[in-house]
């Protein structure tokens, strides 16, 4: 069996090394800190977070790093290493529609949270991270808020506390208006909360209706299962248009039915709640949104009451879903799904908002290499770009 490798996760030192190396690099003297913050895996509730619905992500032990600096000017400037190049601009010129480019993710928060009354001032920035960009994983969030965090600590600065719960629940919901206003990308507020407000071996049930969280225990060890989580390399794009398609048209659905948001639709309602719509279109998005809260609800019983092996066939049912009802797969998530259950996998289902990006296999313990053979010799049969594999588990949030 030839190894295939696993995308390790930096530990802290290694990541604020880089980030003050970076820092130091670009800028003269040292920053006044280095942040951080979580991408996420999502495992289970996909384009359920837009529509009041539930979802269950886990931080990744894989983050963003920042090191910041104060300016006594309105200025940003900052640098990226997986950018390559610099990004600039000025605060004051901070707008929806007014900015572009990767920098306004960061710039977007300092916007947002000066909105709500916490101004930042200028900032210089180095930004590094063993997040794989591109790959499903919310890079962009833990972009926006290892910057959030940044934001409330460098001296001099204020804004909503992240010592509780409400004060990281205001950043997630301004790092969500930068993402929706600045960056242009209509997304929901999951990735955020996850980033934010997740807990070290925890999943994290949240009710995107009221923005409650909840707890639940996610030990993968004690079950004898590892989660595997796979990057397909198709790079998808949340901007270009397919999933704010598919809001659009969960949001018409909505207001077709007299309904605040889909939430309010319930399986035992949902066949005469689809009788009321017209085309055969937004009847498969509601069944999808419909049923997946279902399946979130269902996988929360089944890790409350100690039964992790069995959540396998509702990962399957989700991406059934996701790929007939929902039409947000790609060959590539398919095929990496279908392989992975081939090689071993309990259940396995694509993971983020789809159109390429991720995978995720639920397989035993120590399987996470012959199941990651099985994928690459999949796609190369396919004549696929060779995926790339990283272990997952539940990690701590910003910080």
């Amino acid at each position: 069996m030839t190894a295939v490798p696993m995308l390790e996760a930096w530990d802290e030192t290694e990541g604020t090394r880089r980030a003050r190396a970076l820092f130091a690099e670009t800028f003269d003297g040292a920053p006044d800190g280095v942040w951080s913050a979580p991408g996420r895996v999502n495992l289970i509730g996909e384009h359920t977070d837009y529509n009041g619905g539930l979802c269950l992500p886990i931080a990744l032990e894989h983050r963003t790093f920042v090191a910041l600096r104060r300016r006594p000017d309105d200025r940003v400037h900052l640098v990226s290493e997986r950018e390559g190049s610099s990004w600039q601009t000025a605060l004051a010129d901070v707008a929806p529609g007014a900015v572009s480019g990767w920098g306004a993710y960061p710039a977007g928060v300092a916007w947002a949270l000066d909105q709500l009354g916490h101004p930042t001032g200028g900032f210089d920035a180095a930004v590094v991270s063993c997040v794989p960009y591109g790959a499903g994983l919310s890079s962009s969030a833990a972009l926006e808020c290892a910057f959030a965090m940044a934001f409330t600590a460098a001296p001099g600065w204020a804004g909503p506390d992240p010592g509780t719960d409400a004060g990281r629940a205001a950043l997630a919901a301004a790092c969500v208006r930068a993402e929706n206003e600045i960056a242009g990308a209509n997304t929901g507020g999951m990735d955020q909360a996850a980033s934010l407000r997740s807990r070290a071996g925890r999943a994290l049930l949240l009710d995107t209706r009221d923005g409650h969280v909840e707890h639940i225990p996610f030990d993968l060890t004690e079950a004898g299962l590892e989660l595997l989580v796979i990057d397909t390399r198709a790079e998808h794009a949340l901007v270009d248009g397919q999933y704010a398609q598919r809001r659009a048209t969960c949001e018409a659905a909505a207001a077709a039915l007299e309904v605040p948001t889909l939430r309010e639709i319930t399986p035992s309602g949902l066949d005469a709640a689809l009788a009321q719509l017209d085309g055969d279109e937004p009847r498969r998005r509601v069944r999808h949104v419909v049923t997946e809260i279902a399946r979130v609800e269902q996988f929360v019983d089944l890790l409350r009451a100690g039964r992790l092996r069995e959540v396998g066939p509702l990962m399957d049912a989700s991406h059934a879903s996701l790929a007939g009802d929902y039409e947000v797969s790609a060959a590539e998530l398919d095929v990496a799904v279908r392989a992975a259950r081939q090689a071993g996998a309990l259940g396995a289902r694509m993971t983020g908002g789809g159109f390429g990006g991720s995978a995720i296999a639920l397989v035993p313990a120590g399987a996470s290499p012959a199941v990651a053979e099985a994928v690459t010799g999949a796609f190369a049969a396919e004549g696929f770009t060779a995926p790339v594999f990283l272990v997952a588990t539940a990690g701590p949030p910003a910080h």
